[in-house]
């Protein structure tokens, strides 16, 4: 019967282990060089030149980071120059952000600073970049999978199409390359 019992008890230190842990602090008279990576929570007080993954994250009042953020809980309260991806998201009054969200849920308290862009994601986590997941989520065709005009009308002349000067199908495409740039032509309100 002794040997039940320990059994029986074993699995309740392991269910503790799995239960929310102490966070990893970053004091405040830290600089960290490099990134940081967690599973769990992080409390950043110090400062953080690098990127920061973590479960749940807390940026202090005098926290300084500079890099991507990617959290499934962030809480900000001091400063961060870089993107943030994060499905729950909070800017507090005493926040600084410099950089892109890309978050599922997104709360800003007065006074909060933020410049930049804001995007909705069903996953954020998942995504890469803020940048693929805009491109991603745009109606506007892409120029990768339209020919390419052949950076500019001589070419198209010179290819001699059909006689008019003008490649098939190039004149109506929203997409125009001109001197190495891409140009988005919109339509004209009618």
């Amino acid at each position: 019967m002794t040997t039940e019992k320990q059994s029986a008890s074993a699995p309740v230190p392991a269910k503790r282990s799995m239960a929310r842990m102490a966070p990893s602090i970053i004091s405040a008279d830290l600089e960290v060089q490099g990134n940081l990576i967690a599973s769990g929570d992080i409390q950043i007080d110090g400062t953080v030149h690098g990127d920061v993954r973590s479960g749940s994250l807390t940026v202090g009042e005098k926290a300084t980071i500079n890099g991507e953020v990617v959290a499934d809980d962030l809480v900000v309260r001091g400063r961060i120059v870089g993107s943030i991806r994060g499905r729950r998201v909070q800017l507090c009054s005493t926040c600084h952000v410099e950089g892109d969200i890309l978050h599922e849920a997104l709360a800003v308290e007065t006074g909060a600073f933020f410049e930049g862009n804001c995007r909705h994601s069903d996953d954020p986590l998942a995504q890469n970049t803020p940048a693929s997941s805009q491109s991603a989520a745009r109606p506007e065709p892409a120029p990768a999978p339209q020919p390419a005009p052949a950076a500019s009308q001589k070419s198209a002349m010179s290819n001699g199409a059909n006689g008019s000067g003008k490649t098939p199908g190039i004149g109506d495409s929203p997409v125009v390359v001109k001197d190495g740039g891409v140009v988005v032509k919109r339509p004209a309100a009618q």
